[in-house]
C-alpha cells in the first residue's frame, strides 16, 4: 500500500496526470510484486489506508512529504464516487419507519419491511433496515461511509425519505429531526479501524491470501500485512452509535439478521403471512403495517422513546451552526394533498428547505386510473404554498403510467414544466417500473398495460430533457430498483446515459447536464444570465453564472411574490388561527448553490466555490428586488449557512433569516458559498 501511495505522490510531483488506468496498473504491478491477492490492494483500500497512516501514524506519515496542495490532488487519485459530492454538498439520504400511507397507487410497492412505494433492498433501504431505521445510525454509518472515500462532509445536505412525510406524528417527526442533528453534531464517524477494508475479505473469515491475516501477512516486517497495512489499532465506534444500538439490542431488534426466525424482532413467518396478505389484495399494506409496527412488542414500547419536543430540536439545531457537520440542505417527501400552511410552517421550523412532492402527472385521468387519491387542483395549491413559503420544488414525474401513452406523457410534462401553475425547481423524472404484488400488476396481467419499449421510453426522456428550462434540474431518472425485483420495464441502469448519448449536439438547458461538477473554472470567462419566469403566486429570477458554452458554475433562485398571493395567504392563516410568515413587499432568495467539488469550510481551492460566486449572485439579488419595489428580502436559509448570511448583512427572523433592502451591507470575504 505504502509503495503504491508513493510513486503516486512521486508523480504528482512531477506534474504528472494519474488517472483510473494508470492507477490499475500500479495496482497490479504492487500485487505481482507481492505475490498476494490483487484485491488487497484495490483503490477502495488506499484511502482507508492513507487515513489510517495520516492519524495513527504521523511520523510514518510525515516521511511521505504530504503538503496541503499535494494532499488534494492525491485525495483527487484516490476519492471513490466523485460524483457523490460534485455538487458542491455531500448528501445523506434516510428513511422514516414503515407507517400507514395516506396512498394507494397502483404503482406503489407495499414491501412491509419498509416504508410504503419503497424496497428493502435499495441501497438507502438496505442501510435504514441494517440501522433499524434510527436516525442516529443511519447518518453516522453514512457519515463514515463518504468520510473514508475521500469526502468532505463538512457541507451536509439530509434527505429525508419514506413516503409522506406529514403521515407520522409531529413527535416522531421532531425526533426524528432532533437525532439527524445529534449524529451530525457529535460528529459520529467511526474511525478507520472500523472499515472491514482493512481487515481482510469478510466471506473469507476475516484474512485472504495477500490481505490482514494471510500467509503474507505473517511475513510482512513489522506485523504489516502484504499490502503494508500495520494492524489496526483498536478504535471504538462512536459512544452514541454504540449506546443506540445496545438499546435496539435489549428490545430484540438489533441486531439485524442476527436470527433466522426474526425481522428487526419481527416474527419472519408472521411477516411472510402478511406480506402474501397483501399481495394477494386480501390485507391492506396500512393494516399488516400498523400490526407489525405499531400495536406490536418490539416495535410499540420503541414507539414510545421515539418523541421529542421542538426545544430538543432547536437546541441541536444551535449546535449544528458552528458543527464540524453543517447542514446546508435539508429535505422532506409528502403528497401534494397533503401541503397545507400550518404544515409548512411546522416543516420549516424543523429546518427544511426543500420539499419533495409526488406529482407524477397533472392529467387528473391519469391520477384517478392510478388511484392517486388527488386532484390536479391540489397540486396547483402546493406548488402554490411551496413558492410562498420559500421551499425549493422538488417534484416526481412519472412517464408510462396506467392511462398514459407517449404522445400524452410528452404534453404532460410540457404542462408540468411550462404551465405557471407548477414549474418545479427540480423534478425526478421516473419510467413506471412494474413490482410484482402491486396492483399494477394485475392490470399487466389482464392486458390493461404495458411497459414501453426502449425506443419509446428513450424518445419520450429525449423529448421531456430538451423541454426542460433552464431554471429546472432533472436529478434522476431511475429508482433504485435491483432488476430482479422489476417484473417489467426499464431495468437498464444507465438509462441516463442512453438519453444523454441521443441527445449529444442538441441544445440542452437543464441544469444537470450543465453543470461544471468536478471542474475548475476560468472566473475571467463566466457571465451573470439572468433567466426571468412568470408562476402563478411569483415573478421568479433564475441568476446563474455560466461559462461560454453554457455550463454552469452557480445559480440563485430569487422569487418576487404578488401582493394579492401574500394577502390572501395570510388571511387564510388568520382565519386558522396562524401567522403569516411572509408579507407583502417582501421577496424571498429560495436558493443558492454554487458548483464545485464539496470542500471543506476554511479550504482554499480552485473550484468555483471559493471565487464569492454566491456572494455576488446574493446582491444582484437583492438589487433587482429592490428595482421591483421590495422593502425587504427573505432567504430560506437551512440551520448551517445561517453564520453565512448574517456576514452578508441578514438577521435571523422567525421562520428565515432576513435584510432590509434599504440599507447596504458591508461587503465581506466569505469561505462558504453553498447556503
Amino acid at each position: 500500500m505504502e509503495e503504491i501511495i508513493t510513486e503516486i505522490l512521486r508523480r504528482l510531483r512531477a506534474g504528472e496526470a494519474v488517472n483510473d488506468r494508470a492507477l490499475v496498473k500500479l495496482i497490479h504491478a504492487a500485487a505481482k510484486r507481492a505475490g498476494g491477492d490483487k484485491r488487497a490492494f484495490a483503490k477502495r483500500r488506499l484511502l482507508p489506508f492513507y487515513q489510517r497512516v495520516k492519524r495513527e501514524e504521523p511520523e510514518r506519515w510525515r516521511t511521505w512529504g504530504v503538503t496541503p496542495a499535494l494532499e488534494q490532488r492525491l485525495l483527487g487519485v484516490l476519492r471513490m464516487k466523485p460524483r457523490r459530492s460534485a455538487s458542491g454538498v455531500a448528501t445523506i439520504t434516510v428513511i422514516t419507519k414503515p407507517w400507514p400511507c395516506s396512498g394507494a397507487c397502483r404503482f406503489c410497492p407495499s414491501d412491509l419491511r419498509c416504508p410504503k412505494s419503497y424496497l428493502a433492498d435499495e441501497p438507502a433501504c438496505e442501510r435504514a433496515v441494517q440501522n433499524a431505521f434510527d436516525p442516529y445510525l443511519q447518518v453516522s454509518a453514512r457519515l463514515t461511509a463518504l468520510a473514508q472515500m475521500g469526502h468532505a462532509t463538512d457541507k451536509i445536505e439530509l434527505i429525508v425519505l419514506g413516503g409522506t412525510w406529514s403521515d407520522y406524528p409531529e413527535g416522531y417527526q421532531t425526533w426524528f429531526m432532533t437525532e439527524l442533528f445529534r449524529a451530525l453534531n457529535d460528529d459520529a464517524v467511526a474511525g478507520v479501524a472500523a472499515n472491514p477494508l482493512l481487515r481482510g475479505f469478510a466471506d473469507e473469515g476475516g484474512s485472504s491470501a495477500g490481505g490482514v491475516g494471510g500467509a503474507a501477512g505473517r511475513d510482512a516486517p513489522g506485523g504489516a500485512d502484504a499490502a503494508g497495512c500495520a494492524p489496526a489499532a483498536a478504535d471504538p465506534v462512536p459512544p452514541g452509535v454504540r449506546a443506540r444500538r445496545a438499546e435496539l439490542a435489549a428490545l430484540g431488534i438489533l441486531p439485524a439478521g442476527a436470527a433466522s426466525d426474526a425481522f428487526l424482532g419481527i416474527d419472519a413467518g408472521d411477516l411472510a403471512r402478511s406480506q402474501g396478505a397483501v399481495a394477494a389484495g386480501t390485507l391492506s399494506y396500512n393494516a399488516a403495517v400498523t400490526k407489525l409496527f405499531g400495536t406490536r412488542d418490539p416495535w410499540r414500547r420503541l414507539a414510545a422513546t421515539q418523541t421529542a419536543a421542538m426545544a430538543d430540536l432547536v437546541r441541536e439545531q444551535r449546535r449544528n451552526e458552528d458543527a464540524r457537520h453543517r447542514v446546508v440542505g435539508l429535505v422532506v417527501e409528502t403528497r401534494p394533498d397533503a401541503i397545507t400552511p400550518r404544515r409548512l410552517g411546522l416543516i420549516r421550523r424543523m429546518g427544511a428547505t426543500k420539499i419533495q412532492v409526488g406529482v407524477q402527472s397533472t392529467c387528473q385521468h391519469v391520477l384517478d386510473v392510478n388511484e392517486r387519491r388527488t386532484r390536479v387542483a391540489d397540486i396547483e395549491r402546493a406548488f402554490a404554498l411551496l413558492r410562498l413559503f420559500g421551499f425549493k420544488i422538488h417534484a416526481h414525474a412519472m412517464v408510462n403510467l396506467l392511462g398514459a401513452d407517449p404522445v400524452s406523457d410528452k404534453a404532460d410534462y410540457r404542462r408540468l414544466v411550462e404551465d405557471p401553475a407548477f414549474c418545479p425547481d427540480e423534478i425526478k423524472l421516473y419510467p413506471c417500473a412494474l413490482i410484482d404484488g402491486t396492483p399494477l400488476a394485475r392490470d399487466w396481467r389482464a392486458g390493461r398495460w404495458r411497459p414501453y419499449t426502449e425506443a419509446e421510453l428513450v424518445d419520450v426522456l429525449c423529448a421531456d430533457v430538451a423541454a426542460t428550462p433552464a431554471f429546472c434540474r432533472v436529478s434522476r431518472m431511475i429508482r433504485d430498483f435491483s432488476t430482479g425485483d422489476i417484473v417489467a420495464g426499464n431495468k437498464k441502469p444507465n438509462l441516463r446515459q442512453l438519453v444523454e448519448q441521443r441527445l449529444a449536439g442538441e441544445p440542452v438547458r437543464e441544469i444537470r447536464f450543465r453543470e461544471i461538477a468536478t471542474d475548475d473554472v476560468d472566473l475571467a470567462t463566466l457571465s451573470l444570465d439572468e433567466v426571468a419566469q412568470r408562476t402563478s403566486v411569483s415573478d421568479e429570477r433564475f441568476l446563474q453564472w455560466v461559462t461560454p458554452a453554457g455550463r454552469i458554475a452557480g445559480f440563485l433562485r430569487l422569487s418576487l411574490p404578488d401582493p394579492a398571493a401574500v394577502a390572501a395567504l395570510a388571511e387564510e392563516m388568520a382565519d386558522a388561527g396562524l401567522a403569516c410568515p411572509i408579507a407583502p413587499g417582501e421577496a424571498m432568495i429560495r436558493e443558492v448553490h454554487v458548483y464545485g467539488m464539496a470542500a471543506r469550510v476554511g479550504e482554499a481551492g480552485g473550484e468555483a466555490q471559493h471565487h464569492g460566486l454566491g456572494r455576488r449572485l446574493v446582491e444582484r439579488a437583492c438589487t433587482i428586488a429592490r428595482a421591483a419595489g421590495y422593502m425587504r428580502v427573505n432567504v430560506i436559509s437551512a440551520v448551517g449557512t445561517r453564520a453565512y448570511y448574517r456576514r452578508l448583512g441578514f438577521v435571523d427572523g422567525d421562520l428565515y433569516q432576513c435584510r432590509d433592502l434599504a440599507v447596504a451591507p458591508e461587503r465581506r470575504g466569505d469561505s462558504h458559498e453553498h447556503a
